[in-house]
């Protein structure tokens, strides 16, 4: 009974994120070229974090073993599960942009290099590389996938998956979300840690942002 409430209270967080993500796209809410370049991006990404967090650990608690913050387990499979998802997203990426534009659709890598403003862009790399994989790795793989693993290892990571997708808001970019989302939460589940998710999900927003400004 406990954790069926903190799965509707999930579920709940969940829903509104994907229901502002998709309102802000309806009203014209796309972030500017330069979002990257702005200092304003990164106090209003921080303060979005911070609630997000906040509510994940009210969730939570007691019980913080949901979050799954522990060593991971089996270093060899961990690399394994980190290959397969880069080469799964990469390979979903590859697709999608052949038909649209997805990175466009997010509006926040910037198209080239700015010298004169290298340190907004700075504070915001620490936003999108170090800040938004912790939240969001706890919040999708550590207490999402912890809710859902009753319902069969596979719904969970698939679900887990949809869920991470939806929660951003895209249409473009939906597929590669999900399969991105599903495949950090099969990297959960092989190494039983939300640490590894946690790093593969920076390493590939730096990729994305060090290629942006190096085009």
């Amino acid at each position: 009974m406990l954790l069926r409430g903190k799965l509707t209270a999930w579920v709940t967080l969940v829903a509104v994120l994907a229901l502002l993500g998709y309102a802000s796209r309806a009203a014209g809410g796309k972030p500017p070229k330069d979002a990257a370049y702005q200092y304003s991006t990164a106090a209003g990404g921080l303060v979005q974090y911070a609630i997000i967090l906040v509510v994940v650990l009210l969730i939570t608690r007691p019980a913080w073993s949901l979050l799954a913050l522990r060593r991971p387990r089996g270093l060899w499979r961990m690399v394994g599960a980190a290959a397969v998802v880069f080469l799964a997203v990469y390979a979903v990426s590859a697709i999608v942009s052949a038909f649209g534009d997805p990175g466009r659709e997010q509006g926040l890598t910037p198209t080239s290099w700015d010298s004169s403003r290298a340190v907004p862009f700075a504070v915001n790399f620490f936003l999108f590389v170090a800040v938004a994989p912790f939240v969001e790795e706890l919040t999708f793989r550590g207490l999402g996938y912890s809710l859902l693993e009753p319902l069969g290892r596979l719904t969970a990571i698939l679900w887990v998956g949809v869920a991470f997708g939806l929660a951003h808001g895209l249409i473009e970019g939906l597929p590669i979300l999900i399969v991105f989302g599903s495949g950090l939460a099969f990297l959960r589940q092989q190494t039983d840690s939300v640490y590894p998710g946690m790093v593969v999900h920076g390493i590939f927003n730096a990729v994305a942002l060090i290629v942006a400004v190096s085009t």
